[in-house]
């Protein structure tokens, strides 16, 4: 095997694997570096998304939704079910055999696109050498054209609540609980914290979410992140804002946390802790002092809006670079590189990366959000609908949330859109395919939705910005 490459790309998450399959489909001789491994000593292909995060994560929320509807919603469909029985064990399980059809489906992608499987770790050296170090500590040295860094993110740890894999444990050790805690507490109410939470919460556990932000998940519309907490209550989540955890004591049947509320100090016990405060870059001995990149002080990798670094011939993609931690958005940056490798013009439209959160029900958005509209000094159009208006939402009982479209006051131009509810995240992306293409709410407005759907909300939401709205009654405009 020959030790030189078109392009070497570190990391086989989301963003690694799909650039390696493009450049490959692009006719680039590849190698695809990855040092997690099995029992077995084989690569562990798909990154945190498919074995840690994204796919186990909703296996587990999907598993827990079926179970709260069969013991608490299927009465109200005429619906008897007795003696409903919950195997964590079995769920388990279950969730084990998704990740290993995916993980399973990747290699087999990578074999039938030819890319060489490298184990062990990568780092990339000056001149576009990358020394790959396996589990034995064997080193051996190859080179490339090109090299992709991916290497992903890891939770991020607070010295108040050091993870003990046990009592305390981080977003991964919450997909693993061999039992539901009678009480639960989480430490962060952003998307893993929320995503999680409910995860424990619909199978029994009373959850308490800590949160040190005073505002309820910031980054969304405001509008729509009064609507999910009040949602989210009505579930049965105890949100805290403003709570800083300040220590946390462990003994082998429970755990105690300390926190504060403004001036006052509480406690609270909990069988099990899950800290979730966000993610950081993979980006640790990455790359050597000389290998002409260079990163932030937390850790993230310099590049420009194609995703090169400053070093020729080098590119970043997914978490360890700047926007949001989203395997969607990484795995696009990893065409978009591949292409621009390969010499196409390739670029990725920001603007317009949607961002989900898979609560039930979902919330999602994308593009500008109402305050950052008024921060920016836009003038703009909202329009809002609620899915208690819509059939199919009265039809399936779920009828909380709402969708909201913000577009430009003079050019119509959709600017964004907010959306907490059933199929939120599928009902998103169809906003985002209207922004892609500069859609105006108009263009929404003389489409023909079909009838009974939840995508009538949307429709709906256009018309709202006019005015328009056929199945409530329109508040007057701005």
């Amino acid at each position: 095997m020959s030790n030189h490459f078109e392009v070497i790309v570190i990391g086989s998450g989301p963003a690694g694997y799909v650039c390696a399959i493009r450049c490959a489909q692009l006719g680039l001789s590849t190698a695809l570096i990855e040092k997690e491994t099995d029992t077995g000593d084989k690569p562990v292909l798909g990154g945190t998304c498919l074995n840690v995060g994204c796919i186990p994560s909703k296996a587990l929320l999907d598993s827990s939704q079926r179970y709260a509807d069969a013991k608490g919603h299927l009465s109200e469909h005429g619906i008897g079910v007795n003696d409903v029985t919950l195997n964590i064990p079995e769920m388990m399980v279950r969730k084990e055999k998704i990740v290993a059809q995916l993980t399973g489906g990747v290699a087999g992608l990578l074999k039938h696109n030819k890319i060489t499987v490298l184990s062990g770790a990568g780092q990339l050296l000056a001149g576009r050498q990358v020394e790959l170090t396996d589990a034995e500590g064997q080193t051996a040295l190859y080179t490339a054209d090109n090299v992709v860094l991916a290497s992903g993110s890891e939770p991020v740890e607070i010295p108040p609540a050091p993870i003990d894999g046990d009592r305390v444990v981080d977003s991964t050790g919450a997909l693993c609980l061999d039992s539901v805690p009678a009480r639960l507490g989480v430490i962060g109410a952003g998307v893993i914290g929320l995503e999680l939470g409910s995860v424990w919460a619909r199978l029994g556990s009373e959850v308490v979410i800590l949160e040190a932000m005073e505002q309820f998940l910031p980054a969304m519309d405001e509008q729509i992140a009064k609507e999910s907490a009040k949602i989210f209550a009505k579930q049965g989540l105890d949100i805290r804002l403003g709570a800083r955890v300040t220590g946390v004591e462990v003994t082998p049947e429970q755990v105690t946390v300390g926190y504060s509320l403004g001036d006052v100090e509480h406690s609270e016990t909990f069988d099990r802790l899950i800290v979730a405060v966000g993610r950081r870059p993979r980006t640790d001995k990455l790359f050597s002092g000389d290998s002409g990149v260079s990163m932030d002080e937390r850790g993230f990798v310099f590049v420009n809006e194609h995703c090169a670094t400053e070093a020729p011939g080098v590119w970043a993609v997914g978490d360890i670079v700047r926007g949001p931690m989203l395997a969607h958005k990484g795995s696009e940056e990893g065409v978009m590189v591949a292409e621009r490798i390969h010499g196409k013009a390739a670029q990725l439209n920001y603007e317009v990366v949607p961002s989900i959160i898979y609560t039930h029900p979902e919330v999602a958005a994308v593009g500008k959000n109402e305050q950052e509209l008024k921060a920016e000094g836009v003038d703009y159009k909202v329009g809002t609908f609620p899915f208690a208006a819509i059939g199919r939402a009265q039809a399936s009982g779920e009828t909380d949330g709402l969708v909201k479209i913000l577009s430009d006051a003079d050019s119509d131009q959709i600017l964004g859109a907010h959306v907490v509810g059933p199929s939120a995240a599928d009902l998103v992306q169809q906003i985002v395919i209207a922004m892609e293409m500069a859609a105006s709410t108009e263009d929404l407005q003389l489409m023909v939705f079909g009838h009974p759907t939840m995508s009538e909300a949307v429709h709906e939401a256009a018309l709202a910005a006019d005015g328009r709205a056929i199945h409530m009654v329109n508040r007057p405009q701005r």
